[in-house]
């Protein structure tokens, strides 16, 4: 799916969750299976044959282009999530987002030393939220193969907290 086409399926938000932040709701994507359909076989077209093992997504919208995408790629699962809700031992990452700072956890034992991990959201803002994922993947000793989102507000320069790790994205905002 090329990045028009993807961006004419999610709906732009003002100010919200705050005033001055427009918002990229994905819901309208994932109403539409067709659209949704495309853009997961987008990305796995693109890590199917890079031994993935495992796609650790990003509460909450990541869970869910992330849940489907490592069923096609016949990898494991794992969740990262906000303080408190994770009901095992976890690490936890403090990191800043565009509009605040917040915690993210995994579990202690969800990624093994070697296992080759695919990180996934549904957005790269100011890049906090996807760098902090992709430290706690390595303190459990995984190898980020790679970050994927759909979405990149380029504007917001994410990308330049992610350096030292490849990036794709699917459809990029150069300006609000």
């Amino acid at each position: 799916m090329q990045n028009e086409k993807l961006k004419s399926h999610i709906r732009d938000v003002p100010d919200f969750p705050k005033p001055g932040i427009v918002f990229k709701d994905i819901t309208t994507l994932l109403q539409n299976p067709k659209a949704f359909r495309e853009t997961l076989q987008v990305l796995y077209d693109r890590y199917k044959g890079k031994g993935i093992e495992v796609v650790v997504a990003i509460e909450a919208r990541g869970f869910v282009i992330g849940g489907a995408l490592a069923q096609m790629l016949e990898a494991g699962f794992v969740p990262v999530r906000k303080v408190g809700k994770l009901p095992y031992e976890t690490h936890k990452m403090e990191y800043e987002l565009e509009y605040g700072t917040d915690t993210l956890e995994i579990h202690t034992d969800a990624v093994q030393k070697g296992q080759k991990v695919l990180v996934v959201d549904d957005l790269l803002a100011t890049g906090g939220t996807l760098a902090a994922t992709c430290k706690l993947v390595e303190m459990l000793g995984g190898e980020v193969v790679e970050a994927a989102v759909l979405i990149e507000l380029s504007y917001l320069h994410g990308r330049d907290k992610l350096k030292g790790y490849d990036l794709f994205t699917m459809a990029v905002y150069e300006s609000e």
